[in-house]
């Protein structure tokens, strides 16, 4: 049986930075009068099995009241901040296609030498009132696999160091929504009866950001209470894998804490 806490308390650390001093930005100041969005982005990922022919689409809308004679989406890859413009756009909202071939040709990148892993990052330069202005939203795209709800269910190896715990476990798709897979195992492999659950998740399809319902797994563990799960991770699509971390709280003590999981497919 595994330590239990009898008081547990959760820290949240929210680092917001402030620049005090001003400085010139070389692609022109940032979110001054008309302010772009960034929305709807599905999918919001470059298919590194597919860069030919992927894509990222996203919807670019204007604050209320306000007009832009243009906006310039101007790309960058990895670290190097080329701001590159990549398309423009005269009309909001506007729903914007980029693909991946084109962003490369753009930016001077070989397709052959994009990695999973890689990112490109678009900006929003809007042009409006005789000022060019920088706005805050930024789309980060990823390079990853295409998603695959196969790949995403099956059979599992859990490993858990923070919690001390270790075990195969299940994870299945719901047959209306491929996104949406439920994992079951996590307490039988601690020993207890799992009576409730499963586990509810949730893959974002356009960041693949793992999100975990809130869910009671079993109706008593070790004598505390009923044992539950949330929390929120990552799905690795080329692999398979997530990482996640949980918060785990027992109904008699509350919340145990924050504690990273590992789920790597069986062979």
């Amino acid at each position: 049986m595994k330590r239990i806490k009898t008081i547990g308390l959760i820290i949240t650390l929210i680092m917001i930075l402030f620049s005090c001093e001003e400085l010139k930005d070389p692609a022109g100041q940032r979110n001054i009068a008309v302010i772009p969005v960034i929305s709807d982005i599905d999918p919001g990922i470059f298919d590194s099995k597919d860069l030919e022919n992927s894509y990222v689409e996203f919807v670019i809308s204007l604050s209320a009241g306000t007009n832009a004679d243009k906006v310039n989406v101007v790309g960058s890859y990895e670290d190097n901040s080329e701001r590159i413009t990549i398309t423009e756009v005269v009309s909001f909202p506007a729903t914007v296609r980029i693909l991946s071939s084109d962003v490369a040709q753009k930016l001077g990148i070989a397709l052959d030498e994009i990695n999973n892993g890689d990112v490109f990052t678009f900006e929003l330069l809007t042009a409006a009132n005789g000022l060019t202005t920088l706005s805050n939203a930024v789309l980060s795209v990823p390079v990853a696999c295409a998603y695959d709800a196969a790949l995403a269910t099956g059979s599992y190896h859990s490993i858990s160091t923070d919690w001390n715990s270790e075990g195969d476990i299940t994870i299945s798709v719901d047959p209306d929504d491929p996104y949406t897979v439920y994992v079951a195992g996590l307490e039988e492999i601690e020993g207890l009866d799992e009576d409730q659950g499963p586990l509810v998740m949730h893959i974002n399809p356009a960041t693949y950001e793992v999100i975990a319902d809130e869910t009671v797994i079993a109706s008593d563990g070790w004598g505390y209470g009923s044992i539950s799960y949330s929390g929120n991770g990552v799905y690795s699509s080329c692999d398979g894998s997530y990482t996640m971390y949980y918060d785990i709280s027992l109904s008699a003590l509350g919340s145990q804490g924050t504690f990273k999981f590992d789920f790597i497919r069986n062979p």
